[in-house]
């Protein structure tokens, strides 16, 4: 969405588009797998598919049918077990969900109805229906549960189910290994994007002093180079609680990596095969990218650094909606929209650079930040607050900018994700960086 301003049929088409791209591809993610995999659960992290496909259509019937149009329930005895507060994930296997045909129907029946609610809604009146914000949010909410299947696709083991064509080969990348971001105020958050949630807003003055960032996220190469190190061996790039964790649970390496005589393979997909050392790292834990910053003499940008970084163009002042500019996402910006099953090339996607010069910081990696999930000033629930607020605290730190695996609509140059320290099945990678005092 670019203009709050825009009519409702060009606001009608958007949803319309939005919400058929999430559901194409959440059948895509629940299609290609038999029935036993779409009710097992493949890590006590992770729901069975089977949960997520009926939770989707329950969320779309709660906020669309009954918050919106002030209908009647459908299945008002579900709403429970599809509940992500009332029953953790280890527990859901156990609960009685619907089976797999009945979940799709049920799905389906949701959206058939929402559709035709969507042909007859003035997208005004309320801040559910300003500028079709309820049918983005579920459309968000749909591609964010897209996200987490394709990480149960990950975790699950057994043969390969979903293929994409790799992204294009790219050249070494040959450009500065960092980018001074200049000190000063900048634009934080948003108050004007019309489908970002609560925690993007509002807009805010911060003053970020000048620093250092890497041009690319940190590579298989990079990190590897921290592993020969004896990096996992030494307690001196860790936090304290980072060393107790990877110590208990054996960790030596990035998630899905082992070592073969003298190579490092990884899991893929169901797919074994060396790990590329021009891709950017991925699933490693906010502890692994810490040590790593502080192996390589540097630190985690703090969030605000990274948004500075990513929307801040020092010639008009403006903060942008993305590091190119205000345009949506489109291939030749970003690898999004599990378009690939895998991160590009670090330096890829020159024309997805901001204007100055740091490039890949929408799409391939969720990045850590040093930052911990604090509400910005002025923050107001809205529309509910177990999307952000039960989550503020420093038990949780912040990732910017998206991954292969994030749709275009839940991804931004404001937007905010989160996760414990611990997280390393996520779709997680990082950049690092230095403070630049006196530049």
């Amino acid at each position: 969405m670019t203009d709050p301003a825009l009519d409702a049929e060009t606001l009608r088409e958007r949803a319309l588009t939005t919400l058929t791209t999430a559901r194409a591809r959440t059948t895509l993610l629940t299609s290609c797998v038999d029935e036993p995999d779409l009710t097992a659960q493949h890590s006590p992290l992770m729901s069975p598919l089977v949960w997520d496909l009926a939770h989707i259509g329950n969320q779309e019937e709660q906020w669309l049918l009954r918050a919106v149009a002030g209908r009647d329930a459908m299945r008002p005895e579900i709403d429970g077990l599809y509940d992500a507060f009332e029953h953790p994930r280890s527990e859901r296997p156990s609960l009685p969900l619907l089976a797999p045909a009945e979940a799709r129907a049920y799905a389906s029946e949701v959206r058939g109805r929402v559709l035709d609610l969507l042909e007859g809604t003035a997208f005004h009146g309320t801040r559910l229906t300003e500028a079709g914000f309820a049918f983005g949010m579920i459309a968000q909410h749909e591609q964010q549960h897209d996200e987490t299947m394709l990480i149960t696709h990950q975790l699950r083991i057994g043969p390969q189910a979903l293929t994409a064509p790799d992204p294009d080969p790219a050249p070494p990348f040959t450009g500065p290994s960092e980018v001074l971001v200049p000190g000063g105020p900048f634009t934080m958050g948003t108050s004007t994007e019309p489908w970002a949630l609560d925690n993007e807003r509002p807009a805010h003055r911060r003053e970020v002093a000048p620093y250092w960032i890497d041009t690319t996220p940190v590579t298989n190469g990079a990190y590897r180079a921290f592993i020969d190190d004896g990096g996992y061996d030494d307690e001196r790039w860790w936090t304290p609680d980072g060393w107790a964790h990877i110590r208990q649970h054996g960790i030596h390496a990035p998630l899905f990596w082992h070592r073969d005589g003298g190579h490092w393979l990884r899991r893929r997909f169901g797919v074994t095969e060396v790990v590329p050392p021009d891709e950017p790292v991925l699933h490693v834990s906010w502890f692994e990218a810490d040590a790593y910053a502080r192996w390589a003499g540097r630190r985690l940008p703090t969030e605000a650094e990274w948004e500075k970084a990513a929307r801040h163009d020092p010639v008009s002042g403006r903060s942008t909606r993305y590091p190119w500019g205000d345009a949506d996402p489109d291939p030749r910006h970003a690898n999004l929209g599990q378009r690939h099953l895998r991160p590009a090339p670090a330096g890829s996607y020159p024309e997805g650079e901001s204007p100055l010069g740091v490039r890949q910081l929408i799409g391939d990696v969720w990045e850590w930040t040093a930052s911990d999930f604090l509400p910005y000033p002025g923050f107001q629930v809205f529309p509910y607050k177990e999307y952000s607020e039960v989550f503020f605290g420093p038990e949780y730190k912040v990732l910017r900018g998206g991954s292969f695996a994030v749709d275009e609509v839940a991804c931004r140059g404001t937007f905010r994700n989160w996760d414990y320290p611990i997280r390393r099945q996520i779709f997680s990678g990082f950049r690092t960086a230095r403070s630049a005092e006196g530049a």
